[in-house]
């Protein structure tokens, strides 16, 4: 375990993204890649120069070394211009004092003269600096004059002009490569998490293009493929509830109808209030099935405000306490029906555990479409307002059979939004309640 949790110590310092990940690895790859390859060349250019130095030099001294032995002792200085190179030159007289040499080049090329010339010179060699390397090889002519040879070995040879403007497009190069090669390897993850975003539980959802690589085109059909499964799975789940829930409401019928032709007594009562509660149950049972079509409704283009404006007159006309704190105007396209069918099943629910409902609408900073209902209720502990949004789920205490609840009204609430590509969120106010958020894109 230790291991593991210092491996993932050790890779924090990596980009959160696949994309910058993968980015950066094959860039820092070509980078070093690219330095490697450029040290070798410098390296060749290096080792090249001090064989041509070696192969040349030897043989160029020795040829200036003869001539100016046989030329007059008062000729000498004037030809050693002419023997001058921008490695070395002749000097007349005994030099400079120095110490031994250190260098192996220096030894080499020291002695390949030493060949070269022939031991009638008594050859001799002495280092006057390291950094930058400086050296000189003694020679005494026949005449017995003193003559040096101060070496000035060259480092790396200088680079072209050209190469540094060379570098830099091969590192745009590599930049442009780098970032076209990861875009076409994370494209395709960034389309299955859209696509796994947007999936709805019919099978209208958006399809991945099986275009493109083997591997991809793969991964495409086998999404597509489980999101027909899903859907089709979800379909018959759905279908088998609402056709249960449809066929219970036949028997429910005649029961009450049975149950209304008895004589008036607690039991009569108590029979009619159970078939009241199984056959509110049945129709939310029903709801809900429909609910996850509710994305196949033709949207159409309404006035925001009218539309909350008639939503809560309707509530008010039969003595509803329902309340429009705040509006926006403009027109939107909506599902109104859907849209409807939520906002009634949260204004309902507010008013049941909260006596009143608070209706507002807005726009949020990215432009989506929000509509609120709120409420001065017993509100959600915060633990279990995801859990509320699923189907039969109640809380006890403050949700009970004995207020009508079935469980189902935030659910279907919940599905119908996902059905129609919007989201619900519950939160709890400040000072009690409850706040149900609608957001639509």
């Amino acid at each position: 375990m230790s291991r593991v949790a210092s491996s993932i110590a050790s890779l924090r310092w990596l980009p959160r993204s696949m994309a910058a990940r993968i980015y950066l690895i094959i860039f820092v790859g070509l980078m070093l890649a690219q330095g490697l390859a450029f040290a070798v060349m410098l390296y060749e250019r290096y080792q090249s120069a001090t064989a041509t130095m070696f192969d040349t030099v030897e043989h160029e001294v020795a040829t200036s070394v003869a001539m100016l032995d046989r030329l007059p002792a008062g000729e000498r200085a004037g030809a050693l211009g002419l023997l001058e190179r921008d490695n070395y030159r002749f000097v007349l007289g005994h030099g400079q004092p120095g110490t031994p040499l250190t260098s192996k080049r220096s030894w080499g090329l020291v002695h390949r003269i030493e060949k070269e010339v022939g031991p009638g010179y008594r050859v001799q060699a002495d280092s006057t600096s390291t950094h930058p390397e400086r050296y000189q090889v003694h020679f005494t002519l026949r005449d017995g004059s003193p003559l040096t040879l101060e070496v000035m070995p060259h480092g790396v040879p200088p680079i072209a002009q050209w190469l540094p403007i060379v570098l830099v497009l091969q590192l745009i190069l590599l930049l442009v490569c780098t970032w076209l090669a990861v875009r076409l390897a994370t494209r395709p993850l960034a389309q299955l998490a859209h696509a796994a975003e947007t999936m709805t539980p019919t099978a209208d959802g958006p399809r991945m293009s099986e275009q493109g690589p083997a591997e991809v085109a793969q991964a495409a059909v086998a999404f597509n493929t489980m999101q027909e499964r899903i859907a089709r799975h979800l379909k018959e789940r759905l279908h088998i509830l609402a056709s249960i829930s449809h066929d219970l409401q036949t028997p429910i019928t005649r029961m009450r109808l049975r149950a209304e032709s008895l004589d008036e007594g607690e039991e009569r009562q108590k029979i009619l209030r159970d078939l009241h509660e199984m056959e509110h149950l049945v129709r939310e049972g029903v709801a809900y099935a429909r609910s996850a079509h509710g994305g196949a409704e033709v949207p159409v283009r309404l006035d925001v405000q009218a539309f909350l404006e008639s939503l809560v007159f309707d509530y008010q006309d039969v003595g509803k306490p329902v309340t429009l704190a705040e509006s926006i105007g403009g027109a939107a396209m909506v599902r109104r029906q859907a849209l409807r069918r939520v906002l009634g099943n949260l204004i309902d629910n507010a008013l049941n555990y909260g006596g009143t409902a608070e209706v507002s609408a807005w726009r949020s900073k990215d432009g989506a479409m929000c509509m609120a209902v709120c409420d001065r209720g017993p509100g959600i502990p915060d633990e279990q307002l995801e859990q509320v949004l699923q189907p039969f789920y109640r809380l006890e205490g403050s949700r009970s059979r004995d207020t009508g609840g079935t469980g189902l009204g935030l659910a279907i609430a919940a599905q119908l939004m996902r059905a129609i590509g919007g989201s619900l969120q519950l939160s709890n106010r400040e000072g009690g309640g409850l706040a149900a958020v609608v957001t639509l894109p």
